[in-house]
């Protein structure tokens, strides 16, 4: 008998407040608008990064060419595959976001 009553009035209470729920469709659609625009801004930014990463690695190596290192084939990869991870990272974060 205790335990119904108790039960009784717990859920008088719960009903009687209000529920906050999370946001709602609008505000989930508004927040993928914004991820999807600064999503393309920062790609933008990784093509950038990436294509003066190469620039910067054809200098170097063009550089120790010319000085007598003929041993480049380290700092080549080295450079082609910092080039290789900026732009295979944006491609990995359109597939992790579903963009």
């Amino acid at each position: 008998m205790r335990t119904s009553l108790t039960l009784g009035i717990l859920f008088i209470f719960i009903l009687c407040f209000p529920v906050f729920a999370q946001p709602g469709i609008a505000e989930m659609q508004q927040a993928r608008h914004d991820l999807i625009s600064t999503y393309f801004s920062a790609f933008d930014c990784a093509l950038v990064l990436a294509t003066l990463l190469g620039l910067c690695g054809a200098v170097s190596v063009y550089k120790n060419w010319q000085d007598g290192k003929h041993h480049i084939d380290v700092a080549v990869s080295g450079w082609f595959y910092a080039a290789l991870f900026v732009l295979l990272s944006g491609v990995f974060l359109r597939a992790l976001f579903g963009i």
